[in-house]
């Protein structure tokens, strides 16, 4: 199991905010919390701390440049998302992203479109491809959201969903919105299904809050899931140390 580490950029600027308070404008979320430090300092971070496979999220218009700066400062080591389209996938890769992150282009108007996500695999290779399955439970399901978790699709997260777009990308990351951003907690049930039928590597966000929850992750998901932790970090403003996080991850994958 594996900390991932995260970059979320808003107007330009590192912040962490509650994701489903996201309008169509983009303005105006709850934020927990903004920094003046470029998303090109935690980047170096990261690299410093040898944490691969963390994530670069733009959230809106106007953050390309800052992002790539990020990208540019850990070659290979991060991967990007936020409006990613067939038409720009590679433009990223070349500027250093690892993989790219996608969902609205593929699940839109409430169901999957094969016919974007076949052209993106034709165009990159499912290789640096990473589906963003976040979602949104409902009673007892799992219902993929897009649009900024506005828009619920019909598409569930089931052995079957899982195992039918592993065929088409690298890895999964799946945050759940209900949770995300609101330190209360992981969503365990959801983590258990993602450790019994992803059959490719997994992140799990929302909730994180302790050294306790990481151990819950790697339980529950079988050291099969592995976790990004936002506004819980104290580099992020909260509680949770980074180093000892680090330190943490380190010893899981001696």
């Amino acid at each position: 199991m594996k900390f991932r580490p995260c970059i979320d950029i808003h107007k330009g600027k590192v912040k962490q905010i509650v994701g489903s308070s996201l309008k169509s404008d983009f303005d105006n979320p709850v934020t927990n919390f903004e920094t003046d430090l470029s998303p090109a300092h935690f980047a170096r971070m990261y690299k410093n701390d040898g944490l691969f496979g963390g994530h670069v999220i733009m959230l809106g218009e106007g953050n390309q440049n800052a992002a790539i700066e990020a990208l540019k400062e850990f070659p290979n080591g991060l991967q990007i998302g936020g409006g990613i389209s067939v038409h720009n996938a590679k433009f990223f890769l070349d500027q250093g992203a690892s993989h790219v992150i996608v969902t609205s282009c593929i699940f839109k108007e409430g169901r999957i479109y094969w016919e974007n996500l076949e052209e993106l695999v034709e165009t990159i290779g499912k290789k640096r491809i990473v589906l963003d399955l976040s979602c949104v439970r409902i009673k007892d399901e799992y219902v993929i959201a897009t649009d900024r978790w506005q828009r619920l699709t019909s598409v569930i997260i089931s052995s079957e969903t899982l195992q039918t777009l592993s065929s088409y990308c690298d890895e999964f990351l799946i945050h759940a919105a209900h949770v995300e951003g609101k330190r209360l907690g992981i969503d365990e049930t959801l983590v258990g299904l993602l450790g019994n039928y992803s059959p490719i590597p997994v992140t799990y966000a929302g909730g994180i809050r302790s050294i306790e929850d990481l151990e819950a992750i790697k339980s529950l998901g079988k050291n099969r899931v592995d976790a990004t932790i936002g506004s819980a970090l104290d580099i992020f403003g909260g509680s949770l140390s980074y180093k000892l996080v680090v330190e943490w991850h380190k010893k899981q994958n001696q």
